[in-house]
C-alpha cells in the first residue's frame, strides 16, 4: 500500500557499499524501517542521504506492505528544514543523544499521534532557541509520560525517590532511591516546560548525575532500553 505520511528519522545504519537502511517514527504506522538502495552513490535520485540525518523531519512516500521486512521509499521531502540543529554543536550533540534514546525506546509499529507530535514540537523549539542546556532532560522527563511511567507527583515532599516503583517515599527502599541535593534538582525538572527550563540551574556535574539517574530509570522501565553511547559526547560539550 502507497502511504504518504509525516517521518521523524531514528535511526541510519549502513547496508551493503551503498545502501542504507533508514529506521523512522512515521505519523501513520509508527516504527518502519526502509531499505534505501544504492543512496550513498547516487547523485541524480530524488532520495538523497541528507534527508536522513538524526531526527530530520520528513514527509514520505513509501510502500508499506505491513509484512515485518523492510518498506521502501518512493520520495521524500523535508517537512520542517532545521536551521541550527545541525550546525550548532550542543543542539546537535542533543540531537544525536536523543535519537539513540529513541531508538532503544519506540518499539511499536503502530500510530501513536500524542507521541509524534510531542517529538515534533520539542525538536521545532530546539530548533528555534539557545537557551538549551537542560532541554535533553526535559524531554526525558516528558517522554515518560508517553510510555506511562512518569514519576507520581502527589508525594513529592518526601525525601527518597525510588526509581524503580517511580514513586516518592518518607524512608529509604530497598530499591535504588534518589535523594539529597540531587532529588532538589530532579524534583525541579518534573512539571517545567521548555519554555522555562533555562531558570533551573545546575552545574555540569550535577546536569549528568541527573542524565545518568534517567537513563537508569528508563533501563527499569523500558524492556531492551541501553545507555546511549553518545552520553560522551553531551558530557564533553556541556561540561
Amino acid at each position: 500500500m502507497l502511504v504518504t505520511t509525516k517521518a521523524i528519522v531514528i535511526s541510519t545504519i549502513k547496508y551493503g557499499d551503498a545502501g542504507v537502511i533508514v529506521k523512522c517514527f512515521t505519523e501513520s504506522d509508527g516504527i518502519k524501517s526502509y531499505l534505501l538502495r544504492g543512496i550513498l552513490k547516487s547523485k541524480k535520485g530524488k532520495l538523497k542521504i541528507a534527508y536522513f540525518q538524526p531526527l530530520m523531519q520528513l514527509e514520505i512516500v513509501a510502500n508499506h506492505k505491513n509484512k515485518g521486512s523492510l518498506e521502501y521509499i518512493k520520495d521524500v521531502k523535508s517537512v520542517y528544514p532545521y536551521t541550527s540543529i545541525h550546525t550548532n554543536i550542543f543542539k546537535s550533540a542533543i540531537v544525536l543523544f536523543l535519537s539513540e534514546v529513541l531508538n532503544y525506546s519506540i518499539q511499536e509499529e503502530e500510530k501513536n499521534d500524542a507521541l509524534f507530535r510531542f517529538i515534533e514540537n520539542a525538536l521545532q523549539w530546539l530548533d528555534i532557541h539557545d537557551e538549551i542546556a537542560n532541554f535533553h532532560l526535559l524531554f526525558l522527563v516528558r517522554l515518560t509520560k508517553y510510555f506511562g511511567f512518569y514519576p507520581e507527583t502527589e508525594n513529592m515532599h518526601k525525601n527518597y525517590f525510588d526509581l524503580q516503583e517511580g514513586q516518592f517515599f518518607d524512608d529509604i527502599t530497598l530499591n535504588e532511591c534518589v535523594t539529597g541535593e540531587t532529588l532538589t534538582s530532579f524534583k525541579q525538572l518534573l512539571g517545567t516546560k521548555f519554555d522555562t527550563q533555562h531558570t533551573i540551574m545546575l552545574s555540569s556535574f550535577r546536569r549528568n548525575e541527573i542524565l545518568a539517574i534517567f537513563i537508569q530509570y528508563f533501563k527499569l522501565h523500558l524492556q531492551g532500553f541501553r545507555q546511549p553511547k553518545s552520553m560522551e559526547v553531551l558530557h564533553e560539550v556541556f561540561k
